[in-house]
């Protein structure tokens, strides 16, 4: 009985380790850099498949530029627009909206808390902004006591501890957009078109540049949603637009 108990503690062990090295980071190309933020172009494959993913990502220092959730209730605007309008240097699209464009699940921007916190099962966890700083809680950490300035919730957890979510969704594929953190860096994203399961194995698979090793990753909303966008020096812009408007936008700024 005990010697099945430890061939069975292998397989599990040999079978994680094979699902965890599936994917493997190919590149990196700087689309844009500033001090603290850094634009990012990384393409990864599945070495067991052949199936290519590409991300674009900003990569912050933690404690310099600024994570800011922009709420625009009336709709209609794109992320390029509400980026260029609140002097962002990038930005995604933000949490889940319903039909009539109502934010579902906590949002606080610049301080304002628009909407509460939800208990539900796919509004797993929360990004914010304290103390100059920004953090990837789940929602059962979450504390409202302290003074939160942004705020956005959504889900699934795609990565904790470093390691990727076992039990996600694997089977439909669609563009997809991610908060991350790691070290003393956080990270906001797109992802071409992958399953959240994919998504979640891409992201906990090794350093996406600059040694950046993410500890915790959070969905956004995804599909027509996805959306990225990131302004150079020389002020040039590199855009990835959404298909359609959305309520909120989380965006960085110096």
């Amino acid at each position: 009985m005990m010697c099945r108990r430890i061939s069975a503690v292998v397989l599990f062990i040999a079978w994680s380790t094979s699902v965890h090295a599936q994917w493997q980071l190919d590149s990196v190309r700087e689309i844009s850099s500033s001090p603290g933020i850094r634009c990012l172009q990384v393409t990864a494959a599945d070495q067991q498949t052949g199936a290519q993913a590409k991300l674009s990502l900003a990569l912050c220092d933690n404690g310099k530029p600024k994570l800011r959730v922009i709420d625009r209730p009336n709709g209609g605007s794109s992320l390029a627009d509400v980026m260029e309008e609140a002097g962002c240097v990038a930005g995604v699209n933000g949490g889940y909206f319903d039909p009539d464009d109502a934010p579902v699940g906590l949002l606080i921007s610049d301080g304002r808390t628009i909407s509460p916190l939800r208990r539900a099962r796919l509004l797993s966890g929360v990004l914010t902004f304290v103390n100059e700083r920004a953090r990837i809680q789940r929602t059962a950490e979450f504390s409202a006591k302290s003074k939160i300035s942004q705020a956005v919730q959504c889900g699934p957890f795609l990565v904790d501890h470093g390691t990727s979510i076992r039990g996600l969704e694997d089977t439909r594929r669609a563009r997809r957009t991610f908060a991350a953190i790691g070290g003393n860096r956080f990270a906001i994203g797109v992802c071409s078109a992958v399953s959240l399961a994919q998504l979640s194995r891409i992201l906990s698979s090794g350093n996406i540049g600059a040694d950046f090793k993410i500890d915790r990753a959070l969905n956004l909303d995804g599909g027509s949603s996805t959306g990225f966008w990131c302004k150079r020096s020389d002020g040039s812009v590199f855009s990835i637009p959404e298909q359609k408007t959305v309520r909120d936008f989380v965006g960085v700024s110096r």
